[in-house]
This record gives C-alpha cells, sequence and structure tokens, in this order.
C-alpha cells in the first residue's frame, strides 16, 4: 500500500471531479482492499458465488459509480465506507439467494468472539447474515455513531485509533461505543426463549 497522502489526494481529486483519479485510486488501495473483502468472506459459505476479487470489483464498481459525491476524509474513511459497501453486497446477494426460504423469528445469533468475527456463516446459517444486518439496521437507528464504530472496527478492521480518526472521536469514546454496540448487538441477536 503507497503512503495515506497519496490515497486522501487521490480521493479529493475524485470529489473534485478528476475522473483519472479513480482509474489511479485503484492501484493504491487493491491490497487493503482485498484484505478487508478475504476477512469478509471467511465468515461466507465455502461455495459462495463471490470470491474475494469479486467482492474488491463489485464493492469498487459501487463506489465507483458514486462519482466521487461522497466527501471523503480520508485514507481511513474510504476503507470504512468500502467495508460498509462490501457487506451490503454480500446481504445483497444473501438475499436473493434465499428470497424464498424466509421465516419469520429471529435467528439465534452467537457473538461470543467479537471483535474477532460475527461468525461463519454457512448456507445453514444464513439467516444469521440476515438477521446481522438488520440488527446493523436498529442500531444504525437508535444511534448512528454506534453503527458507524461497528463498521469501523469490525467490517473494515480499523484500529481504535483509526476508527477515531473516522468518525473525528476520542480513542476512548471508540472503546466505549465499541463495548456498548457488541453488548446491544449480543442482546439483539439472542433467540428468544
Amino acid at each position: 500500500m503507497k503512503n495515506d497522502v497519496d490515497v486522501t489526494e487521490l480521493l479529493a481529486q475524485w470529489q473534485e471531479g478528476d475522473g483519472t483519479a479513480i482509474d489511479q485510486l485503484l492501484p493504491v488501495v487493491y491490497d487493503e482492499l482485498r484484505r478487508i473483502a478475504h476477512r469478509e468472506m471467511r465468515r461466507e459459505r465455502a461455495d459462495h458465488t463471490l470470491n474475494t476479487t469479486a467482492l474488491v470489483h463489485e464493492a469498487y464498481l459501487n463506489l465507483a459509480r458514486s462519482d466521487g459525491g461522497t466527501p471523503w476524509e480520508s485514507r481511513a474513511h474510504f476503507f470504512a465506507i468500502s467495508a460498509r459497501v462490501m457487506r451490503r453486497v454480500l446481504i445483497w446477494y444473501a438475499r436473493k439467494r434465499n428470497a424464498d426460504k424466509r421465516g419469520g423469528g429471529k435467528a439465534d445469533v452467537r457473538l461470543d468472539d467479537m471483535p474477532e468475527g460475527f461468525g461463519v456463516f454457512t448456507d445453514d446459517r444464513i439467516e444469521e447474515l440476515l438477521a446481522l444486518n438488520q440488527a446493523m439496521e436498529r442500531l444504525e437507528a437508535m444511534d448512528e455513531r454506534l453503527c458507524r464504530v461497528v463498521e469501523c472496527r469490525h467490517f473494515a478492521g480499523l484500529s481504535v485509533v483509526e476508527t477515531g480518526q473516522v468518525l473525528n472521536i476520542s480513542p476512548a469514546t471508540v472503546k466505549r461505543d465499541w463495548k456498548t454496540a457488541r453488548a446491544w448487538l449480543r442482546n439483539e441477536l439472542r433467540a428468544p426463549e
């Protein structure tokens, strides 16, 4: 990965309407996007129709379609948004695959190993992925910052300091919000008795 200034500079150029900046950005951020995508794909079933490379490309195409309209603040902000886009791509694929299988009620989702991961989402556990997405949507409606902390820390794999920089909050606030969000998600995703 090239230095942070290159990424931030390219993001600024893209945001200002320089169409060539997006083409220059991909080689600079590709390895980091693959790392994020690999982290996401580890939780998916082995026979998923997307692989790491396809997820990177799908997410990057979604980002590129935004025409640089996102007010990019930094390299870390770009990767946090990229992780959110990858999560949404995987949710879209899960919904598409299981549109006819959806049922009512909550799925029992275990979050005991957070922050290491939300677990592996095999075909048998796809309802858990959908339940997690719904919980994230409820968390966002309740407290958007808590949701953004989860996206940065868990999905993008950002450090406490990087998350604080992206969200413009102190590391102590990141730690407190991370702990609160994890507890809230554990409670939300616990199956009813």
